[in-house]
């Protein structure tokens, strides 16, 4: 039941914005909790890349003195990958055309980790 909850949160997400391609709901040990990714896209290889980013993030934020990490950015020619935390045990990753408006996307993206980490 709450799997079902996260999909609805995931497909709001992509339904909310044309820049969305696909997102996932990943635990930070990089377990894939529900997932709205394109076929033939390896889940198990999105949810370990997405946690291992997300922690090295958060610990060069620490490091650099750059506060709590918000997010990670990556941008490659065909678009962008977000991450975002999503409680203390999830990570949202959220990949995005390679035209988005960010803005606009960060908004979207931080208002489904937060409805996810309630979830959780």
């Amino acid at each position: 039941m709450r799997k079902d909850m996260f999909q609805q949160v995931l497909e709001e997400l992509k339904s909310s914005s044309a820049d969305v391609e696909a997102s996932a709901l990943i635990s930070t040990d990089g377990l894939m909790i529900a997932s709205a990714l394109p076929q033939g896209m390896d889940e198990d290889r999105v949810g370990a890349m997405s946690a291992a980013l997300l922690s090295l993030g958060d610990r060069a934020a620490r490091e650099l003195v750059r506060g709590t990490l918000e997010r990670v950015l990556l941008q490659g020619q065909q678009g962008y990958v977000i991450m975002s935390s999503s409680g203390s045990e999830a990570v949202l990753t959220v990949l995005a055309k390679p035209n988005a408006k960010l803005g606009l996307l960060f908004l979207d993206i931080k208002r489904a980790a937060e409805a996810l980490s309630k979830l959780i």
